[in-house]
């Protein structure tokens, strides 16, 4: 089943993007980044920023972001994939990240998130961006919470 990303949640203040892979059916059905409870995106994110982004609804959060000078997209505008997992990912279509300079010319850091996304890291690298692969902030991968929580911090701390 063909899968379609959302659109860049960014401006011209935005710093630092976040690029997932492509969102997951239940974000899909939500139409929000992150949108199921289990990701531990939210959580991740709000403890780096010092803001409750968990208990926040939905357009608070990219408020709350943008205020940061963050902003959010994925490496993929649309692909075929059955379920959620980003391993299962086929014919993946690439977001046209050339449009980044105009929309986003404070942009310094892309951090990617998770292995998928972070396949890509080398083009927005070759485009003059700094950039980190995180570890994924999926539920699927919390089998060492306090090294990824750790890693997603030093991220940031550039």
């Amino acid at each position: 089943m063909k899968k379609q990303g959302f659109p860049p949640v960014i401006d011209v203040n935005t710093e630092i993007l976040i690029l997932g892979s492509l969102p997951s059916d239940v974000s899909i059905r939500k139409h929000q980044y992150y949108g199921h409870p289990g990701n531990d995106f939210w959580r991740l994110l709000g403890s780096i920023i010092r803001e409750d982004l968990q208990n926040m609804n939905y357009q608070n959060r990219l408020e709350t972001l943008k205020r940061n000078k963050i902003g959010l997209w994925d490496v993929f505008k649309a692909g075929k994939r059955e379920g959620s997992e980003d391993t299962k990912i086929k014919d993946e279509e690439i977001n046209q990240f050339s449009m980044l300079k105009d929309m986003t010319p404070n942009l310094k850091l892309v951090l990617f998130n998770g292995k998928k996304s972070g396949e890509y890291e080398p083009i927005l690298r070759a485009m003059g961006y700094e950039t980190k692969v995180l570890p994924s902030s999926s539920g699927a991968n919390r089998r060492s919470l306090q090294s990824r929580k750790s890693k997603w911090e030093a991220a940031f701390k550039c």
